[in-house]
């Protein structure tokens, strides 16, 4: 599949929550002119607790290497877990590959895009880092809890997914007022700037909606969603979820 410009974040390569395997096979049938990495992609924070890098991580990278050498202009914007990364941004390395803190995207519509993991606007991450420490093991625990969970409804020959995770931010309602505030507060900076829209991840939650007359996209992850934000060469945005492909 031909995409305009292909948007992804959070794939937290060096956990063994990453979909390495079904991200290598969204790679393998679809091609860009232009590939975001919206931040996360690395996840330092849990390399530094303990690193879980199988070769699928590894050949994501050489996947990646081998469509920058081919022409696809990529960009890694930074985010939190890959912070290691941005006392070096902006930095280019070759002609196609840039990595940098954030960037400026315009469609094909001519609307002008802000391109930001996100993080920066979330009070958490920013004014109380040992609190989103303790929330980013918290999540790895939930997780876990879903792959056992899962794994007894199969015995149960129940094949449906379920995500404890996803529920949670779904319906806990501390968890809903702060993603709404996050869209929120990352539109009004938008908006301040002079953008049409803006393309983010950080939260985990694959979204498209208006606020406030700014157009907002969240890519997901590819850790439960395996989602992305794709424009296509009609200059229409869509959000696909590749394991409904």
């Amino acid at each position: 599949m031909q995409y305009k410009s292909i948007f992804i974040s959070d794939i937290h390569l060096g956990t063994r929550f990453a979909k390495a395997e079904e991200f290598l096979n969204f790679l393998k049938y679809t091609d860009s002119e232009n590939l975001f990495f919206v931040g996360d992609i690395i996840d330092g924070w849990a390399i530094k607790r303990k690193m879980r890098w199988f070769q699928s991580h590894s050949d994501v990278i050489q996947k990646v290497l081998k469509k920058s050498r081919k022409g696809t202009q990529v960009y890694f914007i930074t985010g939190n877990h890959d912070e290691f990364l941005r006392p070096f941004a902006p930095l280019f390395l070759g002609d196609n590959i840039h990595i940098v803190n954030e960037a400026s995207y315009t469609g094909t519509n001519g609307k002008k895009y802000l391109v930001t993991h996100g993080d920066f606007f979330d009070s958490i991450t920013m004014t109380h880092r040992w609190l989103a420490l303790a929330g980013d093991i918290g999540y790895d625990f939930a997780l876990y809890l879903n792959h056992i969970f899962n794994k007894f409804r199969n015995v149960l020959g129940i094949k449906k997914y379920w995500s404890f995770s996803k529920y949670i931010k779904d319906n806990v309602k501390s968890s809903v007022s702060f993603i709404n505030n996050f869209e929120e507060i990352l539109a009004s900076h938008a908006k301040h700037k002079k953008y049409d829209g803006v393309i983010c991840g950080h939260i985990h939650k694959p979204e498209f909606k208006e606020i406030n007359n700014v157009l907002y996209y969240n890519c997901g992850d590819w850790v439960e969603n395996c989602s992305a934000v794709v424009e296509h060469f009609d200059g229409r945005f869509e959000i696909i979820r590749w394991e409904e492909k």
